[in-house]
């Protein structure tokens, strides 16, 4: 491969749409990098509506931490067992390992399982404005070289032992955290959702139970009730310069939508949101437009960028996932929209 060549892909930006919360309030225009070209208008579509409610998207970022879980051997449960214990006891002087390694990487918790006589430990940590693969990493390998320097009962089994758990589909991401935990919402009066989304609030609740949550739970799904949040999430993380692979995680999310007076109330959660503004990948041409565009070139406190970009994601994928699901309770829509924007047939 030579050197500095890139794939192409389609990239526009959709919107603006509006978002409000803790994080960030106003109006902006969003990136999606994809190859689905339907993707652009039905955000937009989504994002219009946001635009006639009022507040728009209120997005909060529940909690943020990045982990990295290690394997040690011991010789036995016990063994195993009572390492744990004093591991755990040392955290105070784990934390100041872990800050020996970056000036950024904060350990907040420790968990651990034991199978047999294999000692699972899976450490969190903050990475600031990083989604911090390789911050964690590092810190792991450190924490991991202390632990044998005064464990000598335990031996190396992996710097990584798929505890963490790292663009798979596993529950543990969901129960103790991993990434950004994001939940975007929004209340659509009835007379918008008629007049933009040409459906009901009732058709949509209706479909949210018998599509997302009925069907998906007769699919198997692990920690997921959606109909297409990985579709917006890799638009946005190719735009953005992320990791593309852990939408595998990140698509890890519910839907819920419920009919109030009349309105509808429509919202996503996102448990496992695994982003950043700085680190790898962000120092492209297009990744640095696409994030001043934003408005997240800005100085602002250490972990703030990464957190407004991941509610400016988690509003991107409500607005894809409400635009879907409307067009669902409608026979031919989706399929029409796809014809005519896809292979330009006319209806």
């Amino acid at each position: 491969m030579e050197q500095g060549s890139f794939a192409q892909i389609p990239m526009q930006f959709v919107g603006p749409l509006r978002v409000s919360g803790i994080q960030l309030e106003g109006e902006y225009e969003v990136p999606l990098a994809t190859y689905e070209i339907p993707l652009w208008p039905s955000v937009n579509r989504g994002a219009r509506v946001s635009m006639n409610c009022e507040g728009g998207i209120k997005c909060t970022v529940v909690d943020d931490r990045m982990t990295r879980s290690v394997l040690f051997e011991a010789p036995d449960a016990t063994a195993a067992f009572l390492a744990l214990e004093k591991i755990k006891a040392g955290l105070p002087i784990l934390e100041k390992v872990v800050e020996g390694t970056s000036r950024f990487a904060k350990l907040i918790n420790i968990n651990a399982q034991i199978a047999g006589n294999l000692l699972f430990v899976r450490f969190e940590f903050t990475t600031g404005d990083a989604s911090g693969h390789n911050m964690c990493t590092q810190a792991a390998e450190a924490l991991m070289n202390h632990i044998l320097g005064n464990h000598p009962e335990l031996e190396y089994g992996s710097i990584s032992g798929n505890y963490c758990s790292d663009k798979k589909a596993t529950a543990v991401n969901g129960i103790l955290g991993r990434g950004k935990y994001v939940v975007a919402e929004l209340l659509i009066p009835g007379k918008i959702v008629r007049r933009y989304l040409k459906t009901t609030p009732a058709k949509v609740v209706q479909l949210n139970i018998r599509k997302n949550l009925i069907g998906t739970m007769l699919a198997g799904g692990s920690r997921s009730a959606n109909a297409h949040f990985a579709n917006m999430l890799l638009g946005f993380y190719l735009a953005t310069g992320q990791d593309a692979a852990n939408i595998v995680e990140g698509s890890q999310g519910m839907t819920l939508a419920e009919e109030r007076d009349g309105d509808l109330y429509f919202s996503v959660t996102l448990p496992n949101l695994i982003m950043g503004t700085v680190g790898n990948g962000k120092g492209l041409d297009f990744v640095l437009d696409n994030m001043r565009r934003m408005g997240l070139d800005e100085e602002r406190a250490p972990g703030e960028n990464s957190k407004r970009l991941a509610c400016l994601c988690a509003a991107t994928v409500l607005c894809g996932e409400l635009s879907l699901l409307a067009a669902q309770t409608n026979p031919g829509e989706l399929m029409d929209a796809h014809r005519r924007i896809e292979r330009g047939q006319q209806k």
